[in-house]
């Protein structure tokens, strides 16, 4: 995850076959909306 925070100037997180959420990795990784996207990150960043 922390690679592809670095590197990504956009990023989609996907769920079930369907975008759940897209934006910068700043937006993504620091401030997820979606409570989907909030549990998958929290299995790699403490939050």
């Amino acid at each position: 995850m922390q690679f592809a925070k670095d590197v990504s100037d956009r990023v989609i997180f996907m769920d079930q076959g369907v975008i759940a959420e897209q934006g910068t990795p700043q937006q993504i990784f620091e401030n997820p909306q979606q409570e989907r996207t909030k549990q998958f990150l929290s299995r790699y960043f403490d939050r």
